[in-house]
């Protein structure tokens, strides 16, 4: 079972393991990532398209909780269950997305 972490809870589920530096995986379009972007506070942010993951899978660390990022939450939980299967233990779908983050971590981020 993947984890659900809302956008305002994350924090708390990041520092589940506070020994490795946790990474929020936005696995958004690029022209997604132009339109709305959140700022690495307390992570790092790697951004990488859903179609290049299984491709691009050696950039990420097994050994890093891994938080999954889309528009409204359905890619970014495919996501999460295909590094699942692959070895990552520690993952987690962001709730709805980056539309929930502007409306309850950070309204900077416009919605779309």
């Amino acid at each position: 079972m993947i984890d659900q972490v809302r956008p305002s809870d994350l924090d708390a589920w990041f520092a589940l393991d506070p020994a490795a530096t946790p990474v929020l995986l936005d696995v958004r379009e690029p022209w997604e990532l132009q339109t709305a972007s959140v700022a690495p506070q307390g992570f790092a942010l790697l951004t990488i398209p859903m179609n290049e993951i299984p491709s691009r899978l050696g950039e990420l660390d097994a050994g890093h909780r891994i938080a999954c990022l889309c528009h409204h939450g359905a890619r970014s939980q495919r996501v999460a269950a295909f590094l699942s299967q692959n070895g990552f233990a520690d993952v987690a779908n962001v709730a709805g997305g980056i539309d929930a983050w502007s409306a309850t971590r950070d309204a900077g981020v416009p919605r779309y």
